[in-house]
């Protein structure tokens, strides 16, 4: 029989997407080269393997976690205890690797706690979940030789002889050692998408129930994924000890756990870019406006349910649909109504901040003085004047939106109507 060879064509707009993430992480200090940038760009890095690693959970497998915390924390204990045991001379191990025994301590204990956890599906997945994360918290303080206690674990990243001149001591470097375990991460954790586990996951995710009736185990899918996720849990981990040089019970707790699942589902769990959407905007809301404001975590709390509300797949939902509007080239019929709504609501949220911060300024800090500066002007929380102005912008702003949301509601509609019949019609 003659061997036939099947042509497939190249795959350009992937290959542009992954050269444009590589030629990014390259650029990026570049362009943002100052020691606090570099900071948190490294941070979102770390976020980022964090991230897209609870995703293949939630979004791949649909098993929301409440304890992922548990995989990235135990992993950033031992690598911390590695960089302690190659600086006291008692192990031989380059720094470079040491991400990679937090992914197989992660692993490791996705194996022990993963068996547990993933017999049950669901809300009761969840609330397991949950107890473990509050279990393993609650044994980090009982245990204190291992865990450090209150205090944690602290360390030295500069060890041994530089390596081409690479000691990790300047952020630049941590940065591109996170750069490099970011990368290979996201190709680990795509690839996994693209693999018959990874289609099984999400046939479990959508209906349990027919992956069991054609033969397969759906506890078995669930737990091999957990482990997985777990494993690039770890490496997050290990970074994250590279990064800090501490790590503490907080690396364990649900609060950590929280933050993940805020800012994965903020970013869009429906996609695989999403967490990396969302790691950026936690660092930005949690790193830079914690320095900027004192109401950060009340405007964490309402962009958060304003995300649930009106846009449940995320910030990556709403660029991808725009996206496919401009593709079709219908952007020209809904701009005209979606400026004025955007605009409408910038005055809203423009009069809330102001708002707020008044009123945080009067509560918290009313021993101090009244005067503060928003946007760059001046604003005295005890004049009538500064109140009415905020009240002001608030209604004209909800005004405008009412005004203006049937419309685009009647574009949008339009709009999305005509492109699902085109692509009806190509399928046919």
């Amino acid at each position: 029989m003659t061997n036939l060879l099947i042509y497939k064509p190249l795959n350009l707009a992937r290959w542009i997407i992954w050269s444009g993430f590589v030629l990014l992480l390259i650029a990026a200090p570049l362009v943002f080269n100052s020691g606090g940038s570099l900071s948190l760009l490294s941070q979102m890095g770390t976020l980022m393997i964090f991230g897209l690693s609870f995703n293949m959970l939630l979004g791949q497998g649909g098993m929301l976690s409440f304890g992922h915390a548990v995989y990235s924390g135990l992993g950033a204990f031992f690598a911390i205890h590695t960089m302690n045991m190659v600086s006291n001379g008692a192990l031989n191990f380059p720094i470079t690797l040491v991400p990679l025994v937090g992914g197989v301590a992660g692993m490791f204990f996705g194996i022990l706690f993963g068996y547990v956890t993933t017999k049950k599906s669901g809300t009761t997945f969840s609330m397991i979940t949950l107890g473990m994360v509050e279990l393993v918290f609650a044994s980090s303080l009982m245990f204190p030789s291992f865990f450090g206690g209150e205090g944690g674990i602290s360390t030295n990243r500069v060890i041994g002889q530089a390596f081409l001149g690479i000691t990790y001591g300047p952020q630049i470097q941590v940065y591109y050692l996170i750069a490099f375990w970011l990368l290979v991460s996201t190709i680990g954790m795509y690839a996994f998408t693209q693999t018959p586990l990874g289609r099984l996951a999400n046939a479990v995710r959508d209906n349990p129930e027919r992956v069991e009736f054609v033969g397969y185990d759906t506890q078995w899918v669930r737990y091999l994924t957990l482990i997985l996720s777990a494993f690039f849990a770890g490496i997050a981990g290990g970074l994250s000890a590279i990064n800090f040089e501490i790590v503490s019970a907080e690396n364990v707790s649900a609060i950590r756990s929280g933050a993940v699942l805020l800012f994965t589902f903020i970013g869009g769990i429906g996609f695989f870019f999403g967490p990396m959407i969302g790691a950026i905007l936690g660092v930005v809301l949690t790193v830079m406006m914690s320095d900027v404001t004192k109401a950060w975590q009340l405007y964490l709390g309402l962009f958060f349910i304003l995300i649930v509300m009106y846009a449940p797949g995320g910030i990556a939902s709403i660029l991808m649909m725009n996206l496919r509007v401009v593709k079709f080239g219908f952007f020209k019929r809904i701009w005209p109504a979606m400026w004025k709504i955007v605009l409408a609501s910038a005055l809203s949220v423009l009069g809330a901040v102001i708002a707020i911060e008044m009123l945080y300024q009067r509560s918290l800090e009313g021993s101090q003085a009244s005067e503060m500066s928003i946007f760059g002007f001046s604003v005295d929380a005890t004049k009538p004047s500064a109140w009415m102005l905020a009240l002001a912008l608030i209604i004209v702003g909800v005004i405008g939106f009412l005004r203006c949301k049937d419309t685009f509601s009647q574009h949008w509609g339009e709009v999305n109507t005509e492109i699902e019949e085109q692509l009806r019609r190509a399928q046919a």
